[in-house]
């Protein structure tokens, strides 16, 4: 079986393939936090309720969801016209501006929850922000939905023009189109079961492989909440979450990942939203898992405790080149996956 460390090391059988300049070795969670703040991290709790939480009565093949893919791919198309978002740049800010009017209106609370880290290049600190999306603030039982909103500063697996504007279409602002069509959905989710919207900023705030570290914000966000939760100053807690990476490849085959499939507190998240994808008979959605790949769903689990586990189409033949862009996404694939996380929501509210 392959195995993929995003950012890092591509494993195969028998063989090993670079992805990324770096050798680095394909450790589990090699978090570095460069930051001016320290937090403690607690160990992983896992409950017998979260399962049966996840054992919920199912919903009939193709249910309408009221997921519209045309207007996601309409809100990533105006994410990219931004410009590229890269952590502490103008773009990253006009997109925060945007994402918060957005929400708001939509009747959600939204908290930011900033934080800094230097940049690798000039030793500078650049301030960056999480944003958190609250759906139900008042439900102390909640679900956290996870993107990244940032950009990597540069398309560094591009051949011909590795220092060339990378707007990140798919790998970004897929992610957070998925989120804000859902929006228009969320006051209406019944029940107990609150949901949050989380934002991370610095997913890949990288200049240089083995230097600079990755999914800054969410190990941040982990810190913070795990502290909370320790010191008893929050009520709330995560029962599950899901990270949505790389979701609008025209071409779209989201295979499961192969962390989110051993952890046996993520398995029962992995295997509730494919059975929706199959009772929504969503072929894209691929029951076996094809890699191995640290993203914001590692820190989420390993810090902060909370059963995460990753969405993402790897198999994006333009990922961090200068055409990942808007074309080489679709609306139909939007549309796929939004249905998919909706309907699951709806299942497990």
């Amino acid at each position: 079986m392959l195995s993929v460390r995003k950012n890092k090391v591509v494993v195969g059988i028998g063989r090993t393939f670079m992805k990324r300049r770096s050798r680095a070795p394909t450790r589990s969670i090699p978090w570095e936090f460069p930051m001016a703040i320290t937090i403690h991290s607690v160990t992983l709790n896992t409950t017998l309720v979260f399962l049966a939480f996840l054992a919920g009565s199912g919903l009939e093949a193709n249910e309408p969801t009221g997921f519209s893919g045309t207007r996601a791919m309409e809100y990533l198309e105006a994410i990219c016209e931004l410009g590229p978002r890269p952590s502490g740049s103008k773009g990253m800010q006009e997109q925060r501006d945007l994402l918060i009017r957005h929400f708001q209106k939509a009747g959600a609370k939204v908290f930011r929850q900033a934080f800094r880290s230097r940049d690798g290049r000039t030793g500078d600190w650049v301030r960056m922000e999480n944003l958190i999306v609250s759906w139900h603030p008042e439900r102390n039982d909640r679900v956290l939905l996870g993107v990244h909103y940032d950009t990597r500063p540069y398309p560094d697996r591009d051949r011909r023009d590795p220092t060339g504007v990378f707007l990140g279409a798919n790998d970004g602002a897929s992610g957070v189109a998925v989120l804000m069509e859902l929006a228009d959905s969320m006051p209406e989710i019944k029940g107990s079961v609150g949901v949050d919207f989380v934002f991370f900023d610095a997913e890949e705030y990288v200049f240089e492989e083995g230097r600079d570290s990755y999914c800054l914000g969410s190990l941040f966000f982990a810190r913070q909440y795990a502290t909370s939760r320790k010191a008893g100053s929050i009520s709330y807690a995560y029962r599950c979450g899901v990270i949505l990476d790389m979701v609008g490849d025209r071409n779209l085959a989201i295979w499961q990942e192969q962390q989110s499939v051993d952890w046996p507190d993520t398995r029962p998240v992995v295997e509730s939203i494919w059975a929706t994808a199959k009772q929504l008979q969503i072929r894209e959605f691929v029951p076996r898992p094809k890699y191995v790949i640290n993203d914001d769903h590692v820190p989420l689990r390993m810090t902060g405790g909370i059963p995460t586990c990753d969405i993402i189409d790897f198999d994006y033949p333009h990922w961090h080149t200068t055409q990942d862009i808007p074309a080489n996404c679709s609306a139909k694939s939007l549309g796929l996956v939004g249905q998919v996380m909706l309907s699951w929501l709806q299942k497990n509210d």
